[in-house]
């Protein structure tokens, strides 16, 4: 038994105090993540009733319409996908079973951005399978529309599935099959005990799942983009660079700002009532034996899955950089990699080492739960890209307009933009939206180590800054990997923000991709594309290696 941290738990007032110097880190993160925030709420305060009434006019229906379509059609289709598959991987057992557990989670590692321009690429009328239908049976061939909202939605759930399946795959796990042998003995058929029984305990993580996926939706801005397809983060930008109005653009990122506020209610509370009863031990044969057309049929579902929403992306992708590598491998496309790689070296460095400072606070003060200031800072994930980006540049403007130019001019150097249009912004801009990215695996390594070690080191004469150095760091080292791993991907992997944030000159993979397709040269944006997949698979990896083990 540990004798001191049952003493804590009986006297919390024991805790050692910990100096404003630590609490500093949560503090400047969260005001960081409240920054864009505070600066778009206050842009109503802007008359821009000339803007909005155009916008009402022309747009703003149609925008509410298609960004309400597009959350209910990849809400309801991830969730049909993702179920569905996490049910016969942790509950069935058939040919391929094993091999497909971890395939299903391959299509995190494209952006929804690539796997849209490659859709648009095979299947427009100029596309190799539009093409073949009509040699094969006429120029009367029925064929579906890929730029609607149909095709969207299905280039969204291709990608944004894995979320679902992940969750309830693990909530299944944990379930066994004891309940629904039980349900089944008392009478009711598989399906009425799967709808009265699996599905309901299972339901915290679904909920959870689809408002992750329903938040990335809300995020996207290079899938919409790419199909045409009007929604608040395409009017933003437009906005912006259209109207040149960025008042505008504020006002606009606070209305999609609501709809994420309700996707990131859903999913906080879902995570809350998500406790499930798990079983003590697994037995190895515990799943449902599937046989003849059964098994074959739940097998070719999870590999059409798997083979629509990962093999026909990279087997197009290989094929188009195969066709155009002698002209797009130059100094141009160099560049683009040391400024991407640069962008996410420089972004994960800074979140990680602000994640490991705000959690060793947290470990410090000996709470299990998370403080106001580092509840904040962890929100940052659920604001787009788009969003983060306009309030930055808000709020950068008003800094250089106040504050630095002011102090420039009493030193007699003239008026200029330091802040607005620089590597800090940008860099800003991924800090606030990764850093929960980078907390997560840092927070789960402190968790892991126990506390008498700091004890010990502390009794030894080793102050708190000497334990974090000498004590947590290497044996936090394997959580740091990965966050930092998680990070640099993520960073290289944003558009949005890179987009409209971005110094002239540091053009990056994301934004190479974005003038492509903007253009219609679906092959010239095969290599950069190919290249952040490629890069996205080790992290990928270890999120499956994680839902394997929490399964």
């Amino acid at each position: 038994m540990d004798l001191t941290a049952s003493f804590r738990r009986k006297h919390p007032h024991h805790a050692p105090k910990v100096s404003w110097g630590w609490k500093l880190p949560a503090l400047f993160t969260a005001a960081l993540v409240l920054l864009p925030l505070s600066v778009i709420v206050l842009s109503w305060s802007s008359d821009q009733s000339e803007i909005w009434a155009h916008l009402i006019e022309t747009q703003l229906g149609r925008l509410l319409g298609n960004t309400l379509k597009l959350l209910v059609g990849v809400g309801i289709w991830t969730m049909i996908l993702g179920v569905s598959l996490a049910w016969l991987v942790a509950m069935c057992e058939f040919p391929g079973r094993r091999l497909l557990d971890w395939a299903l989670m391959l299509p995190l590692a494209i952006p929804t951005y690539v796997v849209a321009f490659v859709a648009l690429g095979l299947m427009s009328y100029s596309g190799p399978l539009h093409t073949t239908a009509r040699l094969w049976f006429g120029d009367d061939i029925w064929f579906p529309e890929i730029r609607s909202s149909v095709g969207v939605m299905l280039v969204m759930t291709t990608v944004l599935y894995p979320y679902v399946y992940m969750l309830a795959r693990s909530a299944f796990l944990a379930q066994g099959r004891n309940l629904m042998d039980a349900s089944r003995l008392l009478g009711s058929g598989p399906w009425r005990s799967f709808w009265r029984v699996a599905l309901p305990m299972a339901r915290p993580a679904i909920a959870a799942g689809t408002a992750l996926a329903l938040m990335e939706t809300l995020a996207d801005f290079g899938a919409v983009a790419v199909f045409n397809y009007d929604t608040f983060t395409t009017a933003i930008y437009k906005s912006w660079f259209g109207f040149f109005n960025l008042a505008a653009a504020a006002q606009l990122a606070s209305l999609l700002l609501l709809f994420v506020g309700l996707a990131l209610y859903a999913e906080q509370n879902a995570r809350g009532n998500g406790r499930l009863h798990e079983q003590t031990k697994r037995k190895k044969g515990d799943r449902y034996q599937l046989s003849g057309m059964k098994a074959w049929a739940a097998c070719g579902y999870c590999l059409a899955v798997v083979i629509l929403a990962f093999m026909v992306p990279i087997g197009q992708l290989i094929l188009w950089v195969w066709e155009t590598s002698a002209q797009d491998i130059n100094d141009v496309y160099w560049r683009l990699i040391g400024h991407t790689f640069s962008l996410g070296a420089i972004a994960a460095a800074i979140a990680v080492t602000l994640a490991i400072l705000v959690a060793y606070q947290q470990r410090l003060q000996q709470r299990p739960q998370l403080g106001p200031a580092e509840r904040i800072a962890t929100r940052g994930y659920a604001l787009p890209g788009s969003v983060l980006a306009v309030g930055i540049m808000l709020a950068f403007a008003q800094i250089d307009a106040s504050i630095i130019n002011p102090i420039r001019e009493f030193i007699g150097l003239p008026a200029s933009q330091v802040l607005v249009g620089s590597l800090l912004a940008l860099v800003s801009a991924y800090v606030i939206r990764f850093f929960s990215v980078a907390f997560g695996p840092i927070q789960s390594g402190f968790e892991r180590i126990k506390p008498s070690y700091q004890e010990a080191a502390q009794t030894l004469g080793s102050n708190q800054w000497q334990v974090l150095k000498r004590v947590y760091t290497p044996l936090l080292a394997p959580g740091i990997f990965t966050a930092l791993l998680l990070v640099f991907v993520d960073t290289m992997k944003e558009m949005p923000a890179t987009l409209l944030l971005r110094p002239f000159g540091w053009d990056t993979l994301a934004v190479r991709i974005y003038e492509m397709t903007s253009e219609g040269e679906w092959e010239r944006a095969a290599l950069p594309a190919l290249t952040l997949v490629i890069i996205s698979i080790p992290p990928v990896v270890i999120m499956i290696r994680r839902s394997r083990q929490s399964g």
